[in-house]
């Protein structure tokens, strides 16, 4: 006999997983996601902290990578209770409201980094093709509001995904493929209809990713259309090296997640463990890297780094 449905006042519990057929080497897992886990966390605190602490960086540009790193920090901190707790303690069992907050911060983070990623776009944008406008077109003001648009936008699309998800009957074992729940993930398990959950998860993964990718795309179209035109070889050199480490930064961001996607579409006999390492790429790569790529390329943050290694030696 299947198993009957959760009632309504029953809410069903999930079981995580770590790395299904790779049990053996769960600590290992845990001691690489421990040092990713370090690296983003010390990492993105770090640009925070240099970016607070010296003045030439109260920019527009750098209040968007600010923002980038309170993201990434988000997105790890998101995921760290049950990664810790499956990896290292083995506690495997998450309530369903539990899930349900965690697959919420998740999402939220996740489209929260998309928008960003695409108002430093327009802020690349506006330093190349209209210097001397940039200081009235990126006001501090003009700033914040990007910023709060970026937010608000990610909560409205995130926000209705439990509710649609509490609504529907849960009747099968309820094991996820990850050690955290994704809506994906969760979106398989219930036994009713899951029609207005797959459109409305269309929706939003157009209505963000693929419209903030595609205007990305169209604001480097855009710079290159201005600095192909620039005589000097110097000239077309120095703007586009301003754009490395975003570029970098879209690249880590997009190309995981297209990875995860094309995999859960056409790798549906994979092995399990295939796809919950490129989720588990998709989640702990940008926000590892991403405070690496802007330690290391824009000249202000890096030069602000190496004065405090050189001070911490004496």
């Amino acid at each position: 006999m299947g198993a009957n449905p959760h009632n309504s006042s029953e809410l069903p519990t999930f079981t995580l997983t770590g790395l299904p057929g790779l049990e053996t080497s769960q600590h290992w897992m845990f001691l690489l996601l421990a040092a990713l886990y370090t690296v983003s966390i010390v990492g993105n605190a770090l640009i925070l902290f240099i970016i607070k602490e010296e003045q030439s960086l109260h920019q527009p540009m750098y209040y968007f990578l600010s923002l980038l790193s309170v993201n990434d920090l988000g997105v790890s901190f998101s995921t760290l209770p049950t990664v810790l707790a499956t990896f290292c303690f083995h506690l495997r069992k998450i309530t369903f409201d539990s899930c349900m907050a965690q697959m919420f911060f998740i999402h939220l983070f996740s489209f929260m980094e998309s928008g960003i990623l695409l108002v430093m776009s327009f802020d690349r944008y506006v330093a190349i093709c209209n210097p001397l406008r940039y200081a009235t077109v990126l006001t501090d003001a003009r700033v914040v509001h990007m910023g709060l648009s970026v937010i608000i936008r990610s909560f409205c699309m995130v926000f209705p995904l439990p509710f649609l998800l509490k609504r529907l009957p849960f009747c099968r074992t309820n094991v996820l493929s990850h050690a955290y729940c994704l809506h994906p993930d969760l979106i398989r398990l219930p036994c009713g209809d899951i029609t207005i959950n797959n459109i409305f998860g269309l929706f939003i993964v157009i209505s963000t990713f693929g419209v903030d990718s595609v205007l990305i795309l169209l604001s480097y179209m855009f710079i290159l259309r201005f600095v192909l035109a620039v005589a000097s070889w110097e000239g077309r050199v120095k703007p586009l090296n301003t754009c490395v480490s975003h570029t970098c930064a879209v690249l880590i961001f997009y190309v995981p997640m297209v990875g995860v996607s094309m995999a859960a579409r056409y790798g549906k006999h994979a092995p399990t463990h295939v796809h919950t390492l490129m989720s588990l790429i998709y989640l702990f790569v940008p926000p590892m890297l991403n405070p690496v790529i802007y330690s290391i390329k824009p000249k202000e943050i890096r030069r602000k780094l190496s004065r405090m290694l050189v001070g911490s030696k004496f």
